[in-house]
């Protein structure tokens, strides 16, 4: 049954954004609102309970919106102040079905792992060579429970999303992701996502070049991306910016595919995200170089890896 959020019981602020517009709060729902699968795999509190995450982001404004102040969509304006030629003021637009104010965005049950990541943090700048790797990274990845990336592999085998797919072969699927709603968001703000169907490639790290590798998989992954959005949104190649993170949120390799006008997103940190294009730049030119190179990006303090990336760092000369 669909997730009632009046059953939502407040219990704190995790984190909040000016800036994007958005604020993630943590709290429970009622066990008897989750399917009786996902209820089962984290177990509720003595009250019934399951710790549920919302995060709550400002849609974006439609591009006809300025068209319709004179039919009505603004109901109320307050005046605030002005100087020069310059006035400001606070609005509020009429309540419309194809106009929400809100997404909102419920992960339940939460685990610990989705508190931390969705809570506040402080960044640390890392350094990941092939030995830190090897000996903290790796057996970080490999300890993860398949649980944790059940939700891609519904989508894989079409348990979900299927009726979303934009692309699909037997090596990967486009789809849009859950960022971005193509029914009430600009164009501009298109966000959709390649999965890559084989389990082995957890992050970047386990690409290689060469005649056995990856570099056909990525390439197809580029040309079906430029494809997608010239067939489906008219968008001409070069409209796109195709990227992979590091550190990923999770670990079964993905490729994100959004608008190259978006700016500020806080996915396309430098560090975190690397082009596609470069990647498989970088593997034509050394098959293994992805396997060797050190690698520095930002970590948050909530991150599973912060403690002993830390303590890693005093190593690193």
């Amino acid at each position: 049954m669909p997730i009632q959020l009046q059953d939502f019981e407040f219990e704190r602020v995790l984190d909040e954004n000016p800036y994007f517009r958005c604020l993630n709060v943590l709290g429970t729902l009622p066990a008897t609102s989750i399917s009786s699968g996902d209820a089962s795999s984290s177990g509720s509190t003595s009250d019934g309970r399951l710790p549920a995450i919302l995060r709550l982001e400002r849609t974006p404004f439609p591009l006809s919106l300025p068209q319709e102040f004179s039919s009505g969509v603004l109901e109320q304006a307050k005046f605030l102040g002005n100087t020069d030629i310059y006035t400001w003021m606070n609005g509020w637009l009429k309540r419309r079905d194809d106009l929400p104010d809100l997404k909102i965005s419920v992960i339940c049950p939460a685990t610990d792992v989705h508190i931390r990541k969705y809570s506040k943090q402080d960044i640390l700048m890392v350094h990941e060579t092939p030995d830190v790797y090897e000996k903290v990274v790796k057996p970080y990845i490999e300890a993860f429970p398949p649980s944790r990336t059940q939700w891609v592999r519904n989508i894989l085998d079409g348990t979900s999303e299927a009726h979303s797919l934009l692309h699909s072969t037997d090596e990967f699927l486009i789809l849009p992701d859950m960022k971005w709603d193509p029914t009430t968001s600009p164009l501009t703000a298109l966000y959709l996502l390649a999965l890559v169907k084989d389990p082995s490639i957890r992050s970047m790290r386990d690409l290689r070049g060469g005649e056995r590798g990856h570099l056909l998989l990525l390439k197809a992954i580029r040309d079906a991306a430029h494809s997608v959005v010239e067939r489906k949104y008219g968008l001409a190649r070069g409209s796109v910016r195709l990227y992979v993170h590091y550190q990923p949120s999770y670990y079964h390799f993905h490729v994100h595919i959004v608008h190259a006008s978006q700016s500020g997103i806080m996915g396309m940190t430098v560090g975190q995200a690397h082009l596609l294009d470069d990647i498989i730049s970088l593997l034509t030119v050394a098959p293994d170089i992805l396997s060797s190179l050190t690698l520095t990006y930002g970590l948050g303090s909530q991150h599973g890896l912060y403690e002993p990336m830390f303590a890693a760092q005093s190593n690193f000369a």
